[in-house]
């Protein structure tokens, strides 16, 4: 029996999951994973998609799977389901974790597909938290901390949270990249990030245009003097945001 739940759709290594093999997966944490939306049986960026599992791979289990395979496996959830989805790739270990084993053996990949998603209509409201993603360039799983300051920030009055790190740097926020406008030059956060999707197809768009942009260390109070703020993901290019 295929996994397939409230219109869910899960597939491991191109094939219909089995709860069985989805069992062990309900506890994992050590697994990478890149989220998309899917449009007309299309992806924004899925060059970069594959670059960030590729890379990420690499990091975490020092080998990556070649990306016509993940093409593959990406086609088929695809064709199988709504021309609108959400997608979501997650590479995993078939070892597991906690053990010296997951550093070896044959690379797995789920792909869960859902309802497609719009995200929130902004502007949206961020309340800060000083907060560090660990391993904050790779996309993973078991990230607790991201839902725990959204819903702190929700229980006051904000609509998500922003992080602030060691240094007193905006970094990003729960589950997006965070951009700022000074008036002239399109300001990226200078702190250790996961550069997001959307935010890597936005910079080669800004310079195709020559908009300038650049990378600075961004402090609450230094938001007085910017003209803008917004946050991104997968989701949307663009939603303008409020910093507390």
């Amino acid at each position: 029996m295929s996994a397939n739940v409230n219109n869910v759709q899960a597939h491991i290594n191109g094939q219909p999951a089995t709860l069985s093999e989805l069992i062990p997966l309900a506890f994992a944490g050590f697994a990478h994973f890149t989220a998309m939306q899917v449009r007309d049986r299309k992806v924004k960026g899925l060059d970069l998609h594959l670059d960030r599992l590729r890379n990420a791979s690499i990091d975490f289990f020092g080998r990556a799977l070649p990306d016509e395979q993940l093409l593959s496996y990406i086609r088929t959830a695809i064709d199988e389901g709504p021309k609108d989805q959400s997608l979501t790739v997650t590479i995993f270990s078939r070892n597991g974790e906690f053990t010296a084993a997951s550093m070896d053996g044959e690379l797995a990949v789920l792909i869960r597909t859902d309802a497609p998603s719009h995200g929130p209509v902004g502007p949206l409201r961020l309340g800060t938290v000083a907060h560090e993603r660990p391993l904050a360039s790779i996309k993973h799983v078991g990230e607790s901390g991201k839902t725990f300051y959204l819903h702190q920030a929700i229980r006051q009055g904000f609509d998500d949270a922003a992080f602030v790190d060691s240094h007193g740097h905006l970094s990003e926020a729960t589950i997006w990249n965070l951009v700022f406008w000074d008036g002239e030059a399109v300001i990226w956060p200078q702190a250790e990030i996961l550069q997001g999707t959307m935010m890597n197809i936005v910079q080669r768009q800004l310079d195709r245009l020559e908009i300038p942009q650049r990378h600075e260390a961004i402090t609450t109070e230094r938001l007085r003097e910017l003209s803008g703020a917004a946050v991104m993901n997968s989701w949307t290019p663009w939603d303008h945001c409020h910093c507390h």
